[in-house]
């Protein structure tokens, strides 16, 4: 097993911790409000969805749990996003009909879809190679599209992403806000065309990496009690460790000649 999937696998199951611990889901990327304030039996709810990503992130980081782990995972993080469509409509609602606020939202979907489609990759490891290659042609396109999607909402919502980004940081919060949407569109585009896509995908999660290290961590110790603060981390590292299991599996394709996983996506239905 790679890096990826253990960092994707402790990272999930931090993220069920903490919403065990809270009692409740994290709402920035859990965000079951979009449906509303008085939601029956929400707390338990939150305590069977924290019970289960605890159960499928320690059964990723076995060989012989993690088919049933990548099952709990992938349905949990399709969960999530399904969280999010309600904004589709109440966000232009109040926030004003602009393609950078339909961008943002998909872009809250596309951070559930990125996980669901590494769960998927660990599912398929075991079994035959023609199952296993197309899977990974169709998170291929997922992953690259997603990580367009990132980059374009960045590129959109600048003083939103500059916000995230220390102050002690030379350059400024705007310049590393377009340089991180140009990088994450980069790396879309590189998955997408399959050229240096393994190296692409392996940035993506450094990147994001540096991101949980750079933004994400100090607001932990100057909030400690903060769910967000605690969850965003969460979140975000098994961002890398999906990044890193997506450029596991491109880069073990190439080494399995009996099959051609850049056929077109048509051909995979």
């Amino acid at each position: 097993m790679g890096v990826g999937r253990y960092v994707y696998g402790i990272a999930t199951l931090a993220a069920g911790v903490l919403d065990l611990i809270w009692g409740e889901f994290e709402a920035a990327h859990q965000p079951l409000q979009a449906f509303g304030d008085n939601i029956p039996g929400r707390e338990i709810f939150a305590y069977i969805i924290a019970i289960c990503m605890i159960a499928g992130g320690a059964g990723i980081l076995w060989r012989r749990t993690a088919r049933a782990g990548a099952v709990a995972v992938a349905v949990v993080y399709l969960i999530f996003a399904v969280f999010w469509l309600p904004r589709f409509y109440t966000a232009p609602r109040v926030l004003g009909f602009r393609i950078p606020i339909y961008i943002g939202v998909l872009g809250g979907v596309a951070q559930q879809i990125i996980l669901v489609v590494a769960a998927a990759i660990v599912y398929v490891e075991a079994t035959s190679d023609a199952s296993r290659q197309r899977t990974i042609s169709l998170a291929r396109w997922i992953f690259g599209l997603c990580s367009i999607n990132f980059g374009l909402s960045h590129l959109t919502n600048v003083q939103i992403t500059a916000a995230f980004v220390p102050r002690w940081i030379p350059f400024g919060g705007e310049f590393w806000a377009l340089a991180t949407g140009i990088c994450f569109v980069l790396a879309g585009v590189a998955i997408l065309s399959r050229v240096l896509d393994v190296v692409a995908a392996r940035l993506l999660g450094l990147m994001l990496l540096l991101f949980s290290v750079l933004a994400l961590t100090p607001p932990i110790f100057h909030t400690p009690h903060d769910h967000v603060a605690w969850g965003s981390n969460a979140y975000n590292l098994a961002a890398v460790g999906a990044a890193w299991i997506l450029a596991d599996a491109l880069a073990g394709r190439r080494a399995d000649r009996g099959y051609d996983l850049d056929a077109p996506l048509a051909e995979l239905s």
